[in-house]
């Protein structure tokens, strides 16, 4: 496959959709072919399975039970949208994938590490990212940025502990992908981040220097 596979990663409301959106503006303005999607979601069956995941109704979900539900949306969204995106020669951009179930089902709901690998091994074998970007920004402010919790949705109202975990478990994630894991810091306006994210992009050569 010829194309580029870019994934971002942070907590809730760190900023990811806006980075990428701009990002996505910026390889307009230079002709670069790309795909913007999603994780859970990015195409008709992951959506529904999103829908399911992050629904607040479903309390009683148990966790084996969520993290099974990412990796059906993750292997559907990689034959839907992200291999034939890759296949085509097109740079792929996608909010969260595979670390966000390390750190969230992982560090946030303590399942263990062997089951995810499993769960998870077609795209850990197949479809990993060229790099994978963490947005670094601590759960409470990036709550604050996004204005509080969002009541509908099921992740968003797991409580101040399971997004220090997931926060943790992200940060440690950090040192066991040195070069393939890489930290953005956010303190930062927007677009300060947007421009230091491009500026690694440029230099790791997986998109033109602008």
């Amino acid at each position: 496959m010829s194309g580029k596979f870019i994934a971002f990663e942070g907590c809730e409301g760190a900023g990811k959709s806006t980075q990428m959106r701009l990002l996505s503006e910026y390889l307009q303005k230079r002709g670069v072919s790309h795909v913007v999607t999603r994780e859970p979601g990015g195409g008709e069956i992951s959506e529904a399975i999103r829908k399911v995941i992050l629904n607040g109704k479903f309390t009683a979900m148990t966790d084996e039970c969520e993290a099974l539900l990412y990796a059906a949306a993750r292997v559907q969204h990689l034959a839907d949208t992200v291999a034939p995106a890759l296949e085509r020669g097109q740079l792929v951009l996608c909010d969260r994938y595979i670390f966000s179930s390390y750190a969230y089902q992982g560090g946030g709901r303590g399942l263990p590490r062997a089951f995810l690998e499993a769960i998870n091994s077609y795209a850990l074998e197949h479809f990993m990212p060229d790099v994978t970007l963490f947005l670094d920004i601590p759960p409470a402010l990036a709550f604050d940025r996004k204005h509080g919790v969002d009541e509908s949705d099921r992740m968003e109202c797991a409580g101040e502990g399971f997004h220090a975990r997931v926060y943790a478990a992200y940060k440690a994630l950090l040192k066991e992908y040195p070069g393939k894991f890489v930290a953005v810091d956010c303190s930062g306006t927007k677009f300060e981040t947007s421009a230091k994210i491009a500026a690694m992009l440029e230099e790791r050569g997986l998109i033109p220097r602008g």
